[in-house]
This record gives C-alpha cells, structure tokens and sequence, in this order.
C-alpha cells in the first residue's frame, strides 16, 4: 500500500509525495493530509483514533476480520461524510458479501487482463493457460465470488451427491466433541458431530449439534443427549486443547457416559484428507443437510477457513469419521439392554 511500484510514494509526483515514517506507522502529505496505518493483526489498535477516510486493503484476507472492521467503523467519525474504499481479491466471507448486497456501496470490478500493459506478457500468458476457468482462476483473475474456496478438500457438488434419507440399520454411532480451549465469550464453538457406519462401510453424518457460547457444563450437556438420543456407542473426545478438561466436565455430569480420548498427531489440513478421499470414493453421506458445516467443509484449505475461525464442526465430523471409519478396529463391544 506504501512502498514498492505501486505503493502511494511512488505514484505521487515529487512535490505531492507524502513522508514516511515506519516507526510511527504515519504519512504527512505537503497539504497536511495525515494517514495512520494499521494492521489487520491487531483489531484494538482501532480502538480510539478516528477519521474521515478510510483504505481496507485485501479486505478478504484480514486474519481478525469482522473485529477489525467493527472497530474501523467506530472510527470513522470525523468530516461531513466519511468514507472508505476497499480493495480486495473477493472470497465469499459473510462481510465481502454483505458489503456486495449493500446498495449505498459503489462496487467497481477489474480482471487482472485489465491491467495487462503493467504486467509481463509471459506472466498473463503462463496463468491464463494454467487456471483460466478454474474455481481458482475465477477468484483470482477475474475477480469473481466463488463460494466456495478454491483450495477446499469438500466442493458443493460433491456434498451434494451424497444427501440421503434417515438411515437404518447402523452397525455404530458415536458422538464427536471438539472441545474449545477456554470457556471465555470469545472462544471458539464447541464441535458436536453425531455420525455411523453401516455393514457395508459406508459413513453417515446424522447431525450437527455445534454450540457457541456456553459454558462447559451446558456443552457437555449436550453432547450427552446427543449421544442418549441417537443411542451412540461412545463420545469420542479430542483431548490436544482443553480436552482432559473434557473428558472430566462430561463424566461429572454423567460417569456412564462411555468417552473415548482422540489426540491431534497432525495438523489439521492432513487430518482433514483422508476423510476427504472417502467422500470422494462414495463411501460417505448425509442424512440432511448441515449448512453451517459444509460452509466450513467447503471453505476450509491449507490455510484453514477463510474466516481465521476456527473449524470446529469440521473438526468434529473429522474425529467421528476417522474413529468409525480409519482408525484400528478394536474389539466388540457388548452392551447391556
């Protein structure tokens, strides 16, 4: 935005540059114009100065999103009429398309071909033949909003080739729990996954019962009638951040409750893949839809989601699929009536 061939020192004349200073994070123009910069890591840095304009830069791609432009908006105080322009790769983040479907934004668009006399022909050349058409061209070359990210391990098509009816018949079930690391407001959700295997082999995802913003005991709670209700054969508990934890807020409000403890060997991406391959191989269906987590499962790459959230639901349908359907087969387990 500052430095380089097309950073603000560079495209001013010589008697309209502004002055940098790194130190201070702050641009002065000759006329006394005054720009404050901001990173996107830090939304309470937002927290207190104010303004009249305003430049979000790959909005898209903000780690703290939705804090960041919460606290911008209460900044911009100052003048007549503030204003502010965003410049972005669009991805299909809840507040790019909110601000897309706002009729009082002026929204303006430009494929890359658009800049081309700036660009190396060789370059336009080389990514035109290597993505032109491509979920990921679509985004990056053309500007589009794709919905889902061209990165993700699950697409709608493929999700939406295995809807199914209730099943019968299940040889297992169990009752995923991706516990949250802390009990604060601002934590992430707890994921609660309930899924089966049939004979056959063939997985079935029959709800999604995530929490946000309980405490522990309220989480645990549901995770129990989760399991009571769709008569599971275990919780199977991820136990890497916070989850010993778990495992005892589960047994102090129901000791019978069978838990089985999951450890993350594996980042999350590489956990994420092998279930993945089985929802390519057919061998995996819903029984409904979930629209909260197949939103995560189709944006959800080598980076994580596009939010910076955490995948919780993911998370979950990951640990209860790999435990029926990947992990070591242990022994029978016989259950009393």
């Amino acid at each position: 935005m500052i430095e380089g061939v097309s950073g603000l020192l560079s495209i001013h004349t010589r008697w309209e540059r502004p002055s940098w200073h790194p130190s201070r994070r702050r641009l002065e123009w000759p006329n006394g114009a005054i720009g404050q910069v901001f990173s996107a890591e830090d939304p309470e840095g937002l927290r207190g100065p104010q303004f009249s304009a305003a430049w979000s830069d790959e909005l898209a791609k903000w780690p703290n999103l939705q804090e960041c432009w919460d606290m911008l908006q209460f900044g911009l105080r100052l003048g007549d009429r503030p204003r502010q322009i965003v410049t972005t790769t669009p991805r299909p983040t809840p507040l790019v398309k909110r601000l897309l479907a706002d009729p009082q934004v002026a929204v303006s668009r430009a494929a890359t071909t658009a800049n081309r006399y700036n660009l190396a022909p060789e370059f336009i050349r080389s990514i035109t033949q290597s993505y032109g058409g491509t979920r990921l061209g679509r985004q990056e070359i053309d500007g589009e909003i794709v919905e889902e990210s061209a990165e993700a391990l699950w697409t709608r098509t493929m999700i939406e080739a295995c809807r199914e009816a209730s099943p019968t018949g299940l040889a297992r079930i169990v009752v995923a729990v991706d516990p949250p690391a802390s009990s604060s407001q601002r934590a992430d959700s707890c994921g609660l996954v309930v899924a089966g295997v049939d004979g056959d082999g063939v997985g079935h995802v029959l709800e999604d019962g995530t929490v946000s913003g309980v405490r522990p005991h309220e989480w645990a709670q549901k995770a129990i009638a989760l399991y009571r209700r769709h008569e599971a054969d275990a919780l199977v508990v991820e136990v890497n951040q916070g989850g010993e934890m778990a495992t005892s807020v589960i047994r102090e409000v129901d000791q019978a409750v069978p838990v089985t403890a999951v450890r993350a060997t594996r980042g999350k991406y590489l956990r994420a893949e092998p279930v993945a391959a089985l929802y390519a191989q057919g061998r995996v269906r819903h029984a409904g839809r979930f629209p909260a987590l197949e939103d995560e499962m189709c944006d959800f790459g080598p980076a994580g989601l596009s939010s910076g959230r955490s995948p919780d639901r993911l998370d979950a349908l990951v640990w209860a699929l790999t435990h029926l359907m990947l992990a070591a087969k242990g022994r029978p387990r016989v259950r009393g009536v």
